[in-house]
């Protein structure tokens, strides 16, 4: 049955993007003349994983509390635990623009519709290419669209927070941007790693409360990393405990063990 499901998942997964390709390309189109921050057309993208998610009848996703609008400039840190994450995250009620690896602009209808939102492509391991979408990025913050990370820099096999590469941090700070922590529990059952069948998932995303930069030069990027991921993980043991089902994954404590 997981295997006929799955089956079914995919193909409508396929056809929401296909349809919503359709959709998004004609308002990109549209509005591109009056809407240079491609607000429309990168909702559009947003709104169109979220449909996805809702009709896979393995994902159970949402959004625990009520999110604040993030501010003018606002940099968005979350952990990583699967591919499903953008779905989910996808569900918070704001527009930013992504910072993902290059390999996936370059999928067919799936990365034009990544272009055509505004997210950033990035070549893992490519110092000027990390430079070039860091530069974006700053553009992006400056027209008072925010931007989306994933500090660790990809997923975490375990459910334990990986550690913070500096690129989100020296941004915020060289911006004069917030740092807003996002957290996400519940996903990493969501695509499974090398299987092509999907996971049972309850999924949620909370917002943390954005951590202001003003004052801050580059000296101060551990102590703000610190202090974001500490935030991250305090959201993660505030999901765990206010029982979604998220609270079976594995939450770090302070001496470095795990609770369950």
């Amino acid at each position: 049955m997981t295997a006929v499901l799955s089956l079914w998942a995919w193909v409508e997964i396929a056809l929401v993007v296909l349809v919503g390709f359709f959709v998004q390309a004609l308002l990109w189109v549209v509005c591109l003349p009056f809407d240079p921050r491609r607000l429309v057309a990168g909702r559009t993208f947003r709104l169109i994983g979220v449909v996805a998610a809702k009709l896979n009848p393995f994902w159970n996703f949402g959004v625990a509390g009520a999110p604040s609008r993030p501010g003018r400039k606002t940099v968005v840190v979350s952990n990583h635990e699967s591919n499903a994450d953008p779905f989910l995250v996808s569900s918070l009620p704001w527009e930013m623009k992504w910072l993902g690896k290059a390999s996936l602009f370059r999928i067919p209808v799936a990365g034009w519709m990544m272009r055509m939102a505004g997210d950033i492509p990035v070549e893992r391991g490519d110092s000027d290419s990390a430079k070039a979408a860091m530069a974006v990025c700053a553009g992006w913050l400056e027209r008072g669209v925010p931007v989306m990370l994933f500090p660790e820099g990809t997923r975490s096999k375990d459910g334990q927070l990986l550690p913070f590469k500096d690129g989100a941090f020296r941004l915020a700070i060289e911006t004069g941007a917030d740092v807003l922590p996002v957290a996400i529990a519940g996903t990493r059952e969501a695509l499974p790693k090398h299987s092509w069948k999907f996971g049972r998932s309850e999924g949620r995303v909370t917002v943390g409360t954005p951590i202001s930069t003003a004052g801050m030069t580059l000296a101060d990027v551990e102590g703000l990393k610190a202090r974001a991921r500490a935030d991250i993980e305090a959201l993660r043991a505030r999901l765990a405990s206010s029982g979604h089902p998220a609270e079976r994954l594995a939450v770090g404590t302070p001496d470095g063990t795990r609770t369950r």
